[in-house]
């Protein structure tokens, strides 16, 4: 399937192909288009993360969430990293202290990488990292 959201991504954009990748479509196409695209128009695959569409930002959750709750994501490690996504990715950082690590990485790949693709590749295993991190922290307990 194609999945379908803004070039430039930093945070978001990169977590939610993760996501997609890793728990719904692991052959996934991914495509990046301008910010000035007419969302409404497009028919030939899955929008997200864009102003409007249903896998997007909703109040205070971002679009990590809308598709952990889209696609019935029942998995407490996901539901754990989604606080660090959502603080790293809106403007309230106290859903989780490691967002504000994880926007200072994303920024910097999206700074190194050459395009969405090359960015994606790099930032992956950040996010599997973080997915072990989040697993590990329920297993450990408070």
């Amino acid at each position: 399937m194609r999945w379908i959201t803004r070039r430039h991504a930093k945070v978001d954009r990169i977590a939610c192909p993760w996501l997609i990748r890793r728990f719904i479509d692991p052959e996934a196409e991914f495509v990046f288009l301008p910010s000035e695209t007419d969302w409404g128009q497009l028919t030939d695959g899955i929008v997200f993360d864009v102003p409007g569409c249903e896998l997007g930002h909703h109040g205070p959750n971002c679009s990590f969430d809308a598709i952990v709750g889209k696609y019935d994501l029942d998995d407490a490690a996901l539901a754990e990293m989604a606080k660090i996504v959502r603080a790293a990715d809106t403007a309230d950082r106290s859903w989780a202290a490691e967002g504000t690590g994880l926007e200072a990485i994303a920024d910097g790949f999206r700074r190194i990488a050459r395009d969405d693709h090359e960015n994606m590749a790099m930032q992956f295993p950040v996010y599997d990292a973080l997915y072990a991190y989040c697993r590990a922290k329920l297993e450990q307990g408070p």
